[in-house]
């Protein structure tokens, strides 16, 4: 696949807000459809076999385990299409804070409702799967409907399937490792992101190494002290989590070329020199009060807010969380505008290896047992699946929102007009270009590729020479709730960690408070943690194909 402002208050408090955070990384929001498909599932009612619609509809409720979440259904044309189609009308839940807590006291009150969607590596997946709390879905297709076969990506279900052989949970946004074989325009998620207008008054700065980012970062401070007379923040970052933060962890990493393994066991990139390095870098910017109070404290909403203000100078991003930010920026005055450019690299100047959407692509999805009608789940499930709802999802209804021409989507003026200027606006009327996110399959869709916007377009083509397929370094468990539970404990003490790295007040202090976090983890499995890793490691690429170096 992720709220309110936490109030910064004096010194004193200061550092205990910074060490506040949510449990699940926020992800990445609904990304900007640049594809589509068609096709026939069988699943639109004819004369014959319309039922009375107003006694066939089914209420199902489908919880998404993000808070940021907010959209609706029933009002939007494609949610009232493919619930005349599909005879299901949704109604979404989202927790109001704590993800892991919400979703956590439904298991163990079995109250978990007809559909749930979740980050794929969640450790809940595991949990639901143990507790036998969710359906296996190719049961529920052997016994409802077997066509839902018809419409699965058959080269994936080996690697979804669990080893007692079922089917539980089906996963958006994923590449097999042929499709990135196959094309080379799959753009990665990750990139180091500049406000343009600065970056170019800065004479464009070489931004690759330690020496250079610091000049940068403090020339923009003080060349450009305000934004709109709101306070310039020369670094962005995502949100904090117990989990750590993934613009000064995993893209960081990404940019560094860190590995995931070497000589065949798997690496700690978290204690990789290069890595460690630049870390040091940000502790001294931040002693030196460029990395603001608010990056610690800020969530999606706040993020949002103060990307459409243009305040972030630079920051290392996920491109497709602010594509409706960008297209305001651009509207507003298009020198504003948020631009890819080259990011940290390590010491020996090797490219970045930017990761692209893997096998399990973002977000799992699953029928629980306590659904009060599966049968239905599964249709609807198989629709948003297949060629048409796809099509459906991503462009919306043909011949009110959007037309063929020579065999090409056309989307209407006014649609694309309500797009570039509200999204929210455009979730709520029209509900296409993915606003039900929870099926996409960015392969399928990429066959009815249009045009994207040239800010957008830039963000993606400048990945384009650094993507690296690493699904084989995904991690899961399969259902071995005690490795899954080791994998969490280890993530909470590099969450707990990482922002007091940041904020340690001397590379000396740095350095004590690193080796707490080794003995700590130490204390807490690690040396089972790596074993497992790396035999994880080898049975991903084996299922992949991949040969051993």
């Amino acid at each position: 696949m992720a709220s309110g402002t936490v109030p910064v208050e004096g010194e004193g408090a200061e550092k205990m807000k910074k060490m506040r955070y949510l449990f699940m990384l926020a992800a990445v929001p609904a990304l900007v459809c640049l594809m589509g498909g068609c096709g026939d599932t069988g699943l639109m009612p004819t004369g014959s076999e319309e039922r009375e619609k107003e006694s066939s509809i089914v209420d199902l409720d489908w919880y998404i385990n993000f808070s940021w979440f907010t959209t609706t259904w029933e009002k939007s044309q494609v949610s009232k299409a493919v619930t005349d189609i599909t005879g299901a009308n949704i109604h979404f839940l989202a927790p109001k804070g704590d993800e892991s807590e919400k979703l956590n006291a439904m298991i163990a009150a079995d109250t978990l409702p007809d559909l749930v969607t979740l980050e794929w590596s969640a450790s809940q997946n595991s949990e639901m799967i143990k507790n036998g709390q969710v359906y296996a879905l190719n049961e529920l297709a052997d016994q409802y409907d077997p066509g839902f076969y018809d419409v699965l990506d058959k080269a994936v279900l080996d690697w979804y399937k669990q080893p007692d052989g079922n089917l539980y949970a089906y996963y958006n946004s994923f590449y097999t490792p042929q499709d990135y074989e196959e094309n080379d325009d799959i753009p990665s998620n990750q990139v180091f992101l500049v406000r343009k207008d600065i970056y170019q008054a800065l004479g464009e700065p070489d931004m690759t190494t330690p020496e250079g980012f610091s000049e940068a970062v403090k020339r923009a401070a003080e060349l450009f002290p305000e934004i709109n007379g709101e306070p310039l923040i020369p670094i962005g970052a995502d949100e904090f989590t117990d989990k750590g933060n993934v613009s000064f962890g995993l893209y960081l990493q990404s940019f560094l070329a860190v590995p995931y393994e070497k000589d065949g066991k798997y690496y700690d990139r978290n204690t990789d020199p290069d890595y460690l390095a630049w870390l040091k870098v940000f502790r001294e910017l931040a002693g030196e009060g460029y990395l603001k109070d608010e990056i610690f404290v800020d969530k999606r909403l706040q993020l949002k807010e103060k990307f459409e203000k243009g305040q972030y100078f630079c920051l290392l991003y996920q491109s497709t969380d602010i594509i409706d930010q960008l297209r305001k920026l651009e509207e507003t005055n298009p020198d504003c505008v948020y631009i890819a450019v080259e990011g940290p690299r390590n010491g020996a100047g090797d490219e970045p290896q930017l990761p692209i959407g893997g096998i399990y692509g973002w977000t799992a999805t699953y029928i629980p047992k306590n659904c009060s009608d599966p049968q239905k789940a599964l249709e609807l499930l198989k629709y948003l699946i297949s060629e048409e709802g796809q099509k459906m999802t991503c462009l919306g209804v043909e011949g009110e929102m959007y037309d063929m021409k020579d065999g090409v989507p056309v989307v209407r003026p006014q649609v694309k007009e309500l797009l570039s200027s509200d999204r929210k606006a455009y979730d709520e009327r029209y509900g296409a270009d993915n606003t039900y996110w929870m099926m996409q399959n960015n392969m399928m869709q990429m066959k009815w590729k249009t045009e994207t916007d040239p800010v957008i377009r830039q963000l993606q083509e400048w990945t384009y020479p650094y993507t690296a397929y690493t699904s084989q370094y995904s991690t899961n468990f399969n259902g071995d709730t005690v490795l899954a539970a080791l994998e969490e404990k280890q993530q909470k003490i590099w969450g707990d960690t990482l922002p007091k790295l940041l904020l340690a007040d001397s590379d000396q202090e740095f350095d004590r408070i690193l080796d707490e976090y080794l003995k700590l983890r130490e204390e807490n499995g690690y040396g089972t943690y790596a074993e497992s890793m790396t035999e994880v490691y080898r049975q991903n690429k084996e299922k992949l194909g991949f040969s051993e170096d």
